[in-house]
């Protein structure tokens, strides 16, 4: 028995206009700004990330727990060095902390971690 659907996940931030449209140029869906929320799509509407502004928002501290991770996202790559130029062009650092070899840590714009794995 199905209870819900998964329609996606809120990311909270400093400026959500600024981390949708990071997050939006990576994956190629659209912004749509409403005041101090913002929602990212692909055409098909099928999945969903939104951004929600926080006052006094604090960066998690990976891979420390100062400041926990709480949640990151892992996007799929064909290439890892061409997605992290891309990645880095947009606005991301890469962390310093890299535990793998098939995936790569960088942090948003916002200080969020996140992960280009290959597909």
């Amino acid at each position: 028995m199905t209870i819900a659907r998964f329609p996606g996940i809120v990311i909270d931030c400093p400026d959500a206009v600024a981390l949708a449209k990071f997050y939006g140029e990576i994956l190629g869906w659209k912004p749509s700004v409403e005041s101090d929320w913002v929602e990212i799509r692909p055409e098909d509407g099928s999945d969903c990330i939104s951004f929600q502004q926080v006052a006094d928002y604090r960066a998690p501290d990976w891979p420390g727990q100062t400041s926990p991770q709480q949640m990151h996202l892992d996007l799929m790559v064909p290439d890892l060095d061409e997605g992290e130029a891309e990645v880095l062009a947009l606005g991301a650092s890469k962390a310093e902390f890299q535990p793998g070899t098939t995936f790569r840590v960088y942090l948003d714009p916002a200080g969020h971690p996140f992960c280009l794995c290959l597909s």
